[in-house]
């Protein structure tokens, strides 16, 4: 086996590479016969001034003087610094704005031939596609639209893109520089919004707190009444069963005194009603100083005969009604037994 010295094969990229923001280019590799190409490039090579193929990865052998390698494309994910530009909003805002742009080469035959500078190319298109699509917002949502702006840069360069066997994988914006009286309007709007934001959520959490004072006012109200409504039940409820127990009592004294006096009891009654105006007569002048007395106020005895006639007055009363209702309910007895016999001859043939 031959080996081939090590000081014949160049295994640098002479990819376009940023530095510093400088742009250099190293020298093409030799055609040595035998080359190695690194992993992650492509090196188009001519033969008499044309394209002839483009040698993958690994080993290749080429014609000396006949074939040379004329690009070298690295095949790796490239990010290209997009300068800092300026654009103008749709309402008149000057901005200053640069990105980072992430590509790759796809195709190393258009990217060697379709276009002369491809990273030049790139920038240039990203920074207009940049100024068209800030131009179509307001300036409130650049902030709020970066994502929106992002695709559509990434969008413009994959279209033009295709020509020129190169992808883009990604556009982030890096910086958005305001002018200081601009900047100085959004601090002084972004202030005033944080006090609005703080005025509105102290009023809300007044009038919450005013909502609940309220209704625990409106609940203990509520309670109180509820409490005053079961203490008039329970009192009315009271007076009532006290009064029934009054009215029972005295009704059933007055039916035994009733059949006291149906007994033959008038000396007995003679006595109470003497008793109880001697207790009146006593109670004279106790209350008042004005007093009404009868013409005889010392003849008990024809007070208590009074009283006794004017008892007895109504007994017969009731005792008259008593036996008058009878009478009438067995008149209607016998005029309702006459009709029905009546009734009974005219059914019969």
């Amino acid at each position: 086996m031959f080996s081939v010295p090590r000081s014949l094969v160049r295994l640098r990229s002479v990819y376009p590479l940023i530095y510093n923001g400088a742009r250099f280019r190293s020298s093409l590799p030799m055609n040595t016969v035998v080359i190695f190409v690194p992993q992650q490039e492509a090196w188009v090579v001519e033969r008499m001034g044309k394209f002839h193929q483009i040698c993958e990865p690994g080993l290749n052998f080429l014609i000396p003087i006949v074939d040379r390698v004329k690009y070298v494309q690295s095949l790796k994910e490239i990010a290209i610094d997009i300068p800092k530009q300026s654009a103008v909003t749709s309402d008149n805002v000057t901005l200053a704005i640069d990105g980072v742009l992430y590509l790759r080469v796809v195709d190393p035959y258009k990217a060697s031939y379709g276009v002369e500078d491809p990273e030049f190319a790139i920038t240039q298109l990203a920074q207009t596609t940049m100024r068209s699509e800030i131009g179509k917002i307001t300036l409130d949502t650049v902030f709020k639209e970066r994502e929106t702006l992002n695709i559509a840069i990434v969008e413009a360069i994959n279209k033009a893109g295709l020509a020129w066997g190169i992808t883009c994988l990604r556009y982030e914006i890096r910086d958005i520089k305001l002018p200081e009286r601009v900047q100085e309007a959004l601090s002084m709007q972004v202030e005033a919004e944080r006090r609005k934001r703080a005025v509105v959520l102290e009023s809300e959490g007044r009038r919450e707190a005013e909502i609940n004072v309220a209704e625990g006012e409106k609940q203990a109200k509520i309670l109180s009444s509820e409490a005053q409504r079961i203490e008039q039940i329970n009192k009315a409820q009271g007076e009532s069963a006290a009064i029934q127990a009054v009215a029972s009592a005295k009704a059933a004294a007055l039916e035994r005194i009733s059949k006291a006096l149906a007994n033959k009891g008038g000396n007995a009654a003679s006595l109470v009603v003497a008793e109880q105006y001697v207790k009146a007569f006593s109670e004279l002048a106790k209350k008042s100083n004005t007093l009404i007395l009868p013409a005889d106020t010392g003849n008990v005895s024809s007070l208590v005969a009074q009283s006794m006639a004017i008892y007895k007055n109504i007994t017969d009363r009731q005792v008259n009604m008593e036996s008058t209702s009878k009478k009438d309910k067995d008149d209607n007895f016998l005029a309702e037994y006459n009709s029905d016999i009546d009734e009974d001859d005219d059914e019969k043939p």
